[in-house]
């Protein structure tokens, strides 16, 4: 997923990323390339422009806590980019396995949120479950699997999202965050490799380094049945599932955007309503994916249709 010298990738991409003034350097017009040079962090540092190099290059593998600290304030890195750089710098990896399926628990409490869209998501941004609402917030794609798919490489995002360019690197640098934390993560992997190679917007973003952790935002939607959403969204870490977070999304009470959320609700009610056929019904957690069986892409089997009576004792203590 990426080069032996991550370590030098990284301080490289956020190098460049930040300007000379907002390091409090002058910029005089001359330079050839965007963000700082290598002896200008190495100044702000404290240290040699030798070491910082070596760093860079890959012959120095072994900078001390302090070092790091020091480089993390020049580059005015924040919590997250400095814990990402900590753990390149010191080897410090977590050592957890993120969890591949969710809980039944889990599954109750989601399908009982029925005022709001709720999902559950991996580390690599696959969709692992979802309730009524957000299959329904989501459903003008053609895919509801993968976060990260559906935004770079369904058309159709970029009419759902009014913001899709702010979405997109959102979406990158939560992926970047979930990486740092599971660095040898086989999902990550997969996803990074193919969208890296079907989609050069993702691969010039995922260039970046930029480790943001998605914890919670506004965002904009353009529905094609509700019309316009400004929901608030927030991500909770399940501590019992590492890796899996329970995203949730929610409207001002009494506003206009709360109505578009009853509406929802009353067309996801219709489309359960219309999917329960006298023999087969859709897995609830998402749309059948019979053209593509490959199971390594629904890593919590959850795309596949069911039987009813499948369906029922699965679902037996809702």
């Amino acid at each position: 997923m990426e080069s032996e010298n991550e370590l030098g990738d990284y301080l490289r991409a956020r190098r460049a990323a930040l300007s000379p003034a907002v390091a409090g350097l002058s910029d005089d017009g001359s330079r050839r390339v965007p963000g700082l040079r290598r002896d200008e962090v190495a100044l702000l540092a404290g240290m040699s422009t030798d070491y910082y190099i070596r760093l860079e290059q890959g012959r120095e593998r072994h900078p001390s806590e302090q070092v790091l600290r020091a480089i993390a304030g020049a580059l005015r890195l924040d919590d997250a980019a400095t814990a990402h750089l900590f753990r390149l710098g010191l080897s410090v990896f977590g050592t957890a396995t993120a969890a591949p399926t969710v809980a039944p628990e889990l599954l109750r409490l989601m399908d009982g949120m029925r005022e709001v869209p709720a999902f559950v998501v991996g580390t690599g941004q696959d969709v692992l479950a979802a309730n009524a609402m957000a299959r329904e917030l989501y459903r003008g794609f053609a895919r509801y699997d993968n976060l990260l798919r559906m935004i770079f490489l369904d058309p159709f995002a970029r009419r759902f999202y009014t913001d899709w360019d702010h979405a997109a690197r959102i979406a990158v640098g939560n992926l970047r965050a979930s990486s740092s934390q599971f660095p040898r993560d086989e999902r990550i992997e997969r996803i990074v490799g193919e969208l890296g190679v079907r989609s050069p917007a993702f691969a010039n973003l995922w260039a970046r380094y930029e480790v943001r952790p998605r914890t919670r935002e506004d965002k904009h939607f353009r529905h094609p049945r509700v019309g316009e959403l400004r929901l608030h969204f927030e991500a909770l870490a399940v501590t019992s599932a590492p890796g899996q977070h329970l995203s949730v999304y929610s409207a001002e009470p009494g506003s206009a955007d709360s109505d578009a959320l009853i509406l929802l609700r009353r067309l996801s009610e219709q489309a359960t309503e219309d999917a329960n056929g006298p023999d087969c019904v859709d897995d609830p957690d998402g749309p059948s994916d019979s053209d593509n069986p490959d199971d390594a892409d629904d890593p919590a089997g959850w795309k596949r249709p069911r039987r009813r009576e499948d369906v029922a004792r699965a679902d037996g203590d809702n």
